[in-house]
């Protein structure tokens, strides 16, 4: 028990979140985007798409509260999963990197990196974790404000996070890794950046490869899943170029800013299926199968499908 709780009492003060340090710039920012869109008026031809950069409050208020409600979610997981990860660590993992030494944060920036890019590939194929994941794409807008726009159920995150501390990576450095890219995320949420040098748009996630990963057109569905390097959808077959500028949000709308509904829906939509379902392989189907997915011999007859992905 020594070594568990040598590793808690070392965990709390470098624990503390890169995000909240963050939220005022995220704030300014946010101010500072949303009074441009007001002056600038950017408008589109498409009488189905808002304006490019516009805001609209009940959207951009929705948001804004969701990710105000994350910050107290995501801590209540991270507690939890901080205490798994340090069994592992101290008793499991074969040796203990230091934090001292830079590669340990290459092996910790990298590799939560590159698991997430696992995590939001599996979250846009599989209907349970999709559940969690699609109130970020609700939103029709993409600006800052969007970027707020975040799930309150961060299990998923945690599970595919595992490799790390049994690799050795303390685990305080798995979270303040993962608030790191959280951080990058936020400014790639925006219309009013263009392309970028096209070195960086190579190896970065920017905002023009963001929108694509948005985009609910059919040529951009489940595109661009990297968080901080867009490297891993060039590696692995799922990066597609921003072409024409994209439809933001789900392809079966979302009609309600109410925040509780838009975290939930997808969850009670699933309970719908699961229920009427008629064989336990259906009822696997409608939980671990792809957003919309349907039986086969359901498929044109009206049954309820679930709310599919934009990007």
């Amino acid at each position: 028990m020594d070594r568990l709780a040598a590793a808690l009492s070392v965990l709390p003060a470098p624990m503390r979140d890169p995000v909240l340090f963050a939220v005022p710039f995220f704030l300014l920012l946010l101010a500072i985007e949303w009074t441009a869109a007001r002056k600038l008026e950017d408008s589109d031809t498409r009488s189905d798409q808002p304006a490019r950069g516009a805001y609209r409050s009940p959207d951009a208020r929705a948001s804004i509260s969701m990710g105000l409600v994350s910050v107290a979610t995501m801590g209540a997981w991270k507690f939890l999963g901080l205490l798994g990860y340090a069994a592992l660590y101290a008793y499991v993992a074969p040796w203990q990197l230091s934090p001292r030494h830079w590669y340990t944060w290459v092996i910790a920036l990298v590799g939560v990196d590159v698991l997430f890019y696992a995590y939001h590939r599996i979250a846009h194929r599989v209907r349970l974790i999709w559940a969690t994941h699609q109130a970020h794409h609700s939103s029709r807008y993409f600006n800052f404000a969007t970027a707020l726009r975040q799930k309150w159920n961060n299990s998923g995150e945690l599970i595919m996070w595992i490799p790390l501390p049994l690799l050795g990576v303390p685990p305080w450095m798995v979270f303040t890794s993962f608030s790191i890219s959280l951080v990058y995320q936020f400014w790639i949420h925006t219309e009013r950046i263009g392309t970028l040098w096209r070195p960086f748009e190579f190896v970065f996630n920017t905002p023009s490869h963001h929108r694509v990963h948005h985009g609910m057109d059919p040529e951009y569905l489940d595109r661009n899943f990297g968080g901080i390097l867009i490297i891993w959808d060039r590696i692995f077959g799922t990066f597609a170029p921003e072409t024409f500028r994209p439809h933001y949000g789900l392809t079966k709308p979302v009609d309600t800013f109410n925040i509780w509904k838009l975290e939930t829906r997808e969850y009670v939509a699933i309970a719908r299926d699961v229920r009427s379902a008629g064989s336990w392989r259906d009822k696997m189907g409608y939980i671990f199968g792809p957003p919309g997915w349907e039986p086969a011999r359901a498929v044109g007859t009206g049954a309820t499908s679930a709310v599919s992905a934009g990007g």
